[in-house]
């Protein structure tokens, strides 16, 4: 914290100097006077202690997992916990063990919660070209957390309880505050949330500290801070465009103008010095980017863009290959193989394409071609969670059992969040005559799912066929967590 404080207090100092050479008589000059002179002065510190603020998380998990569908997609997923974790890897002795998630909502936003959550929206990584710019978020909201901006505010409201003090988090998180939808507003219902939010909301201090702390956290990773003034303006344009439609993410995060204005400057700045730019990852980006867009974006635009996409550059496999993934989404599967295979042709042997040339085999039930393309990807691609996934599916729809179970399994180990695979395993299993572990695997996806009372009656029953000690015992001790959380919820 005096690493932050005493870094603060210096950049604070170079943002005042340059608000007032460059922004004559506006009023924040003295905001920003009077910030750094409360950075002078003594703080008592942080009275909400770090198990508060884990506490304070999982209330606030419960509420966004309840009104909020997560992307579990390996591809996406895995891609943006390796960009976040990048950077969270530069910070000296990180409080939290941080984790990243992907919201699939259409509205622009990213959101940190106390004890490292870090959201962000499917809408706002569609809006983005590059990984500088994605990370340029991460990074900021990971300045948030490790700043504790959010528990600060809290400590000053933990009378009016954690519950309503986490519906008041949620909702000022997710946008409830500038009309963010019904599910953000349904957070936020009562007058003691709804007063408390306003007192969770970013200040501007908030925000210049965190855009501070994350050019610093960007250029120890190797990244620009580029990216970060990129998207902001591109989300400022969006708010010019249609002021009707204002940015989830410039409601929750303000001071948008001040904040750009301040990056312009320290990024001038760095070009002048000579600061490396950011090493970037563009095929990784582009896969996740790939997917999001054509598995999650509005079906009718994506498609009519990528039509024009590919009629516009024949010659481009990825248009060809970005073109067959979203005709396999719509239902058009012998089209799709025809606009991948086209896409092989130009890069022959290129493993994602191979991999989704044999998905769409297999959801179009032609198995033997699907296995052929599946098994030559995965010799490529070995730790690639969907192709697995598809590899033991098709295994399993070929009464390949003996091969189906240990590929799915090797899924779960090494993807446990990604749900419908313990689904697939279970019925792979159930196949088998393992009853028991088949029943097991099907109880946590209900978990997942968050269906409590089908995932209790999968572990009943797994129960009455276990026959192995330690199976028995994992199996008690997920039913006994289980129904002690519906306790708490009931």
């Amino acid at each position: 914290m005096i690493y932050h404080k005493i870094w603060g207090l210096k950049r604070t100092l170079k943002y005042v100097i340059f608000s007032l050479t460059m922004i004559r008589k506006r009023i924040y000059r003295w905001v920003l006077v009077l910030f750094v002179l409360s950075q002078l002065a003594p703080q008592s510190g942080f009275s909400i202690t770090i198990g508060e603020e884990e506490k304070l998380s999982r209330e606030i998990l419960n509420q966004i997992y309840r009104h909020y569908e997560l992307i579990e997609d390996p591809v996406v997923v895995d891609y943006v916990n390796k960009v976040g974790n990048r950077i969270v890897a530069v910070l000296k002795d990180p409080l939290f063990d941080y984790k990243f998630q992907v919201i699939n909502v259409a509205e622009y936003n990213a959101f940190a919660i106390p004890a490292g959550y870090i959201f962000i929206n499917s809408g706002l990584l569609a809006a983005m070209d590059n990984e500088d710019e994605l990370a340029g978020i991460l990074a900021h909201e990971i300045a948030h957390v490790n700043a504790r901006h959010i528990s600060q505010k809290i400590e000053r409201s933990k009378k009016i309880g954690w519950a309503t003090m986490a519906g008041a988090a949620a909702g000022i998180l997710l946008g409830a505050a500038g009309g963010g939808g019904e599910a953000a507003q349904a957070v936020t219902k009562g007058s003691q949330a709804a007063g408390a939010a306003a007192e969770l909301s970013y200040s501007r201090d908030d925000e210049i500290q965190a855009d501070q702390l994350g050019l610093i956290y960007l250029t120890d990773a190797g990244y620009s801070g580029e990216g970060l003034l990129k998207i902001l303006k591109k989300m400022r344009t969006k708010q010019w465009y249609d002021t009707k439609q204002v940015p989830t993410y410039l409601r929750t995060h303000p001071a948008v103008d001040d904040r750009i204005a301040y990056l312009d400057s320290q990024l001038s700045g760095a070009a002048k010095t000579g600061k490396a730019r950011a090493q970037e990852s563009p095929d990784e980006f582009m896969r996740a980017h790939t997917y999001l867009i054509t598995e999650y974006g509005d079906e009718d635009l994506v498609l009519r863009y990528l039509h024009g996409e590919v009629t516009k550059h024949p010659d481009d496999p990825m248009a060809h290959y970005r073109y067959g993934l979203i005709l396999a989404r719509v239902g058009r599967r012998e089209e799709a193989i025809d606009q991948m295979r086209t896409a092989l042709e130009m890069r022959a042997f290129d493993p994602y394409i191979l991999r989704d040339v044999g998905r769409v085999y297999y959801l179009n039930g032609q198995y033997e071609q699907s296995l052929k393309m599946l098994k030559t990807a995965h010799n490529m691609i070995p730790n690639d969670a969907d192709c697995n996934l598809y590899l033991g599916q098709t295994y399993m729809e070929m009464g390949l059992f003996d091969e189906s179970s240990p590929v799915l399994k090797e899924v779960v180990e090494k993807h446990p969040y990604y749900t419908k695979v313990y689904y697939v395993l279970g019925q792979s299993l159930g196949k088998q005559g393992n009853m028991a572990d088949a029943h097991y695997y099907l109880g946590i996806y209900y978990i997942h799912k968050g269906d409590y009372q089908t995932a209790a009656t999968q572990f009943q029953r797994a129960l009455t066929y276990a026959k192995d000690a330690e199976r028995r015992n994992q199996i008690e001790e997920r039913l006994k967590k289980l129904k002690d959380e519906m306790a708490k919820k009931s």
